[in-house]
């Protein structure tokens, strides 16, 4: 079916559906709607308690009892995610939801104000930029038939994410904030904001907000010979709203700009040099540099039609520069050809030459041009518009809440890069050739698609039962150039592919009484291949049940759930420690995902009554996860695999509790998080040391005293106890988590 004919049988359906909710049209409400509520699943932490479905809603408040800039240790409230951390700074997020895979979170739907947020979320999912969490708002975590709201990766979930609104303040007045923090290992961070309303007349009123962010810090990790391992980031946001005062209109314009300079590399440590000090880096490493500039434009407009009928349409256009800068290879022993370093750190002894040449010790001159060095310098865009209709309306004694959604959608990815060569002297990398731009890799991969979603909140009673649908038809196009063509004159190949898809899902919510809420779901899981891939899309069914319950300040919840992929797909990244032709997909075939989800929270005592209050909340995820076939895969994660054997990366317990002493004037807050055991590659038994993601407990501490009500010292500190532990052996070697790392400063708000 054409998208022509979706697009009028759905428009069809949802201008009927309009039509009547206008029949039965009242009043409009006076404080209107907000204006991202129709591309939320909820609006709110309470909304959460009352649907059908796994939603969790992180909020303003929750985000700033720690400050973290660390997305990985933010998503640790919220059960069913999995979080494969990196660098420890959180600036390379690997996150996955439900068992689907974590490298690049290129396996769920991440979006920042409804908006598809990865540089390229259909040609190249896999994410090298990732929203700073310390201008974020509020975080949505959506899974089960919840996820196919928002497309086009729905096997786990999706995360919305939302900037800093422009505050609600009454015309003529403005509101605003200041952080400053600084600590350990040089880190500083400032951030402040400014904005408000002021009346036009005429029944409308004109907002703004400017905010920046500024985050710095000279990296916790050595270089052998000296160098730096830091980062420095600037963010910037500016918004500018119209709103009408009797609510029925709210546009905002929004223009964000990001730019990022980090000293980060794929290269770690054998597991022998880990144990020894696990936070030294090679001298192979001394030139590996990230630099990334993201800008974002956004326009949304809500239109209220009626007391039951809005209308929002959010407009977009993103583009990401990124260039890593990075090693990637050793010359072989037989000067021949290459070994990725991934090779050489995972068996030292067999590479001995090579890894003579990554560790450069002192006073020794290396092989010339033996270490090779990759520019993966890449461009993407991203542009595209959608719309939501949001009808409420009656037939007999069923309420129904109808969405429909239109989303065209464009995005690609340039890859144009090139290998340099270097020469160790003295622990110092000395270039030893420069490469052609363009001669590694030139190639340009293209996404257009159509995306149409419809689903009905049907209400009877007790008993709410939400039929969704979601279809997507995408073209993918990728175009080669041949390596000694910069210029792109003469094309060596072009691929095309389309893919179409029915996404189902429904949900159900039954209120027994006023304190339990059964809930259960089923939905096709489904993510698309990239340009150029021969691989199968990768789909599953998913379902899920449990239980929410609430009573006396008392919130709980428990949910299990269980994927069943049809067909599991990998694919190669240089964060996957290669191996295999970056880009390439593999098929995994059958596997099942198992686990359950508990939630709860509560707050002893009353801060009014009692004089003090303690918040105490505890997120819980069990994971069991099996490949159902046996296969040999030249994807590194999973390499030979005989069916039963666990899926890498995915940990059996993961708990998070946090603990609360609330004052008067000063707040105390620690955070416990334990996770077990992974391993890294796919296996059944016992886990090998040199395959083992480290088991560990992580304990942080916050501390805020108000000495004026808009004026607080605050003090946070990340890994109390200093714990070590390893928690990859991708990209390329041992890497190890953040140690203790102590902030400080003021918050001020006005």
């Amino acid at each position: 079916m054409s998208a022509h004919r979706l697009t009028a049988l759905f428009c069809g359906a949802a201008v009927s559906a309009l039509a009547l909710s206008s029949a039965q049209a009242e009043v409009l409400n006076d404080a209107g709607a907000p204006l991202l509520d129709a591309v939320l699943v909820t609006g709110s932490t309470t909304d959460v308690r009352e649907i059908g479905g796994s939603v969790q809603v992180i909020d303003a408040a929750q985000l700033e009892i720690f400050a973290y800039s660390d997305v990985n240790r933010v998503l640790r409230q919220a059960p069913g995610l999995y979080l494969q951390e990196e660098e420890g700074f959180g600036l390379r997020p690997n996150i996955g939801i439900r068992g689907s895979g974590t490298d690049r979170n290129g396996r769920i739907t991440v979006m920042e104000d409804g908006v598809l947020i990865a540089p390229a979320p259909y040609a190249a999912p896999a994410a090298y930029y990732f929203p700073r969490m310390t201008r974020i708002s509020a975080v949505e975590v959506s899974k089960g038939p919840a996820a196919i709201k928002y497309g086009p990766l729905t096997v786990g979930g999706a995360l919305n994410l939302f900037s800093t609104p422009i505050p609600d303040v009454s015309p003529g007045d403005l509101s605003g904030r200041l952080d400053l923090l600084a600590g350990e290992y040089g880190g500083r961070r400032a951030l402040g904001s400014v904005g408000g309303w002021a009346a036009l007349g005429g029944g409308w009123e004109i907002g703004g907000l400017i905010e920046g962010l500024y985050e710095s810090s000279d990296g916790f990790k050595v270089i052998d010979a000296g160098g730096d391992t830091g980062f420095e980031i600037n963010d910037g946001l500016v918004k500018l709203g119209l709103r009408s005062t009797d609510g029925r209109h709210q546009l905002e314009a929004k223009y964000q700009r990001y730019d990022e300079t980090s000293h980060e590399t794929y290269l770690g440590l054998t597991l022998a040099d880990f144990n020894a000090d696990p936070y030294r880096r090679y001298n192979g490493s001394g030139a590996d540099v990230m630099n990334v500039d993201h800008e974002t434009f956004q326009l949304t407009h809500r239109f209220q039609i009626s007391p039951n009928v809005s209308l929002t349409t959010l407009a977009y256009h993103h583009e990401t520069a990124r260039a890593w800068y990075k090693l990637n290879d050793v010359r072989n022993t037989a000067n021949t050809g290459w070994v990725s370093i991934s090779n050489v750190v995972g068996n030292p002894t067999a590479n001995a030459v090579q890894m003579a040449d990554l560790i450069g010790a002192p006073g020794v001159t290396g092989r010339a041009g033996a270490l090779r060095v990759r520019n993966n310098n890449r461009q993407y865009s991203a542009s595209g518009v959608q719309s939501v209709v949001a009808v409420d309306f009656q037939t007999g004694a069923m309420d129904h809440g109808l969405e429909f959604s239109v989303r065209h959608h464009r995005d690609e990815e340039d890859r144009f890069q090139q290998d340099d060569r270097y020469t160790m002297v003295n622990g110092r990398m000395v270039l030893a050739s420069a490469g052609a731009p363009g001669s590694q890799e030139n190639r340009l991969g293209e996404a257009k698609a159509w995306a149409f979603f419809l689903r009905d909140e049907m209400g009877f009673g007790a008993l709410t039962i939400t039929p969704g649908l979601r279809y997507e038809t995408i073209r993918l196009k990728r175009t080669d150039w041949a390596l000694t063509d910069p210029a792109r004159t003469t094309q060596t190949r072009v691929i095309h592919s389309n893919v179409d898809v029915w996404i189902p899902g429904v949900s159900a919510a039954w209120r027994l009484n006023p304190e339990f809420l059964l809930i259960a779901g089923a939905h096709r899981g489904f993510a698309n291949p990239g340009p150029g891939s021969t691989s199968d899309a990768e789909t599953s069914w998913s379902y899920e049940a449990g239980v929410r319950w609430g009573r006396g300040g008392w919130q709980a919840e428990a949910i299990a759930f269980f994927n069943d992929y049809d067909n599991l797909v990998g694919t190669c990244t240089a964060s996957t420690g290669a191996g295999c032709n970056i880009g390439d997909q593999f098929d995994g075939g059958a596997v099942e995902v198992r686990g359950l989800e508990v939630a709860a929270s509560h707050t002893f005592a009353d801060l009014a009554v009692n004089g003090f209050a303690i918040p105490v909340s505890l997120a819980y995820t069990f994971t069991d996860a099996e490949f159902k076939s046996s296969f040999v895969s030249a994807y590194g994660p999973w390499g030979a695999v005989n069916a039963g054997d666990e899926l890498p990366y995915l940990p059996e317990h993961q708990l998070n509790l946090t603990v609360g002493l609330e004052l008067e004037r000063l707040k105390l807050t620690s955070g416990f998080n334990w996770v077990s055991e992974a391993r890294e590659t796919a296996g059944s038994g016992p886990i090998a040391a040199s395959d083992k993601i480290d088991e560990r407990l992580v304990i942080d501490l916050a501390a805020e005293y108000a000495v004026t009500p808009n004026f607080a010292l605050f003090a946070t500190v990340q890994n109390v106890a200093d714990e070590t532990y390893n928690v990859s052996f991708s990209p390329a070697g041992a890497r190890p988590g953040a140690p203790r790392l102590v902030m400080a400063g003021v918050r001020a708000s006005f």
